[in-house]
């Protein structure tokens, strides 16, 4: 087939819907519970600057897992935009993930980075991961979603 033919048809089947579950998100996220972050309010770490309890009665539904959020404002600024608040890997480790695997972690280990929100196991953790921040952030992005098969 000539190099032409051979481009087009790549392009062919890169757009088909052949290709769409290779591309399909697998979005798992880290409950610790019953709720995502262990039920704090992913949109306080952006607006408040700090983690806030988020209440049982003011919740959604997103990617099969319970969100909960401290105010009726941030459950709304949620469903605007989820991917906006909702924490990078899943909510696992950030620098487990970049080490390649899964781990857990705790609402009070987070923090913000171009606008993306990144929780690992422990403040003692974060201090290593803020080290080297962009060289971890690089080595997760390129882990994940693979680490969620281990």
């Amino acid at each position: 087939m000539p190099p032409r033919r051979f481009i087009l048809a790549f392009f062919a089947l890169l757009f088909s819907g052949w290709t769409a579950p290779l591309w399909a998100q697998t979005p798992i996220f880290y409950t610790g519970g019953d709720s995502a972050i262990n039920g704090y309010d992913t949109v306080a770490y952006f607006t408040d600057g700090e983690p806030v309890e988020g209440r049982a009665d003011i919740v959604v539904m997103w990617k099969g897992v319970i969100w909960r959020f401290a105010s009726q404002a941030h459950r709304e600024a949620f469903e605007a935009d989820p991917r906006a608040y909702a924490p990078q890997y899943g909510g696992y480790c950030a620098y487990g993930v970049s080490l390649g695997y899964r781990d857990s972690t705790e609402p009070e280990a987070w923090h913000i980075n171009r606008g993306k929100l990144y929780l690992v196991r422990t403040p003692y953790v974060r201090s290593l991961w803020k080290r080297d921040m962009a060289e971890y952030i690089a080595r997760a992005d390129a882990n994940w979603p693979a680490v969620l098969a281990e």
